[in-house]
């Protein structure tokens, strides 16, 4: 199902919520697109630091949503990501995965989907870094690439060249991240194409 097809109710404790934050950090700066997955990203995670965490570009948002909008196959690392993901169907190929020796199983389900999807997908990674070093070892030709992976081994290096690859792309300069803000900042270029 494309975001087009949908229709969202705001419940009031997320307008409250979105009141308090606003209150809190001052998002007007940034671009329509950008202040969107900030302000989801801080209002799924209740941490104000992405505010200045989050690194990404108006143009790779719009592609990003206009590839959402299109249809086009969004892919997780892991299903808690999908899980999180509004509306649409992912591809998450890591159930059954098969890692070969010095892979692991999150690197093994990103070549999977790969070869299921092929180039111009939204590519999500939430949680491991070795997920992201496949998408980008695997030049996957996105229409974006959230890559908010979580933890101390590789999480800041991941990041540090995708941001450096030159895809369109969303991440982060700290260690933190996880599914559930990955799967804000996609939800929030859903929501936007929505408003």
């Amino acid at each position: 199902m494309s975001p087009g097809n949908q229709s969202r109710t705001v419940h009031p404790i997320e307008q409250e919520s979105y009141q308090i934050l606003r209150s809190q950090v001052d998002l007007s700066h940034l671009g329509p697109l950008h202040r969107a997955v900030v302000e989801r990203v801080v209002h799924a995670s209740a941490d104000l630091e992405y505010a200045t965490d989050l690194a990404c570009a108006e143009p790779s948002l719009a592609a990003g949503a206009a590839a959402l909008a299109a249809g086009r196959p969004v892919v997780t690392d892991v299903e808690m990501v999908a899980a999180g993901i509004t509306g649409l169907g992912v591809v998450c190929r890591l159930r059954g995965a098969t890692a070969a020796a010095g892979q692991t199983r999150s690197a093994a389900g990103i070549r999977a989907a790969w070869q299921q999807v092929g180039p111009g997908a939204v590519w999500v990674v939430g949680c491991a870094p070795t997920a992201l070093f496949a998408v980008l070892d695997l030049h996957v030709q996105p229409a974006l690439v959230i890559g908010l992976p979580v933890g101390f081994v590789g999480a800041v290096e991941s990041k540090q060249r995708l941001r450096g690859s030159g895809l369109p792309a969303v991440s982060n300069y700290s260690a933190k991240g996880g599914s559930a803000v990955a799967a804000a900042a996609v939800n929030a270029l859903i929501y936007k194409e929505l408003s």
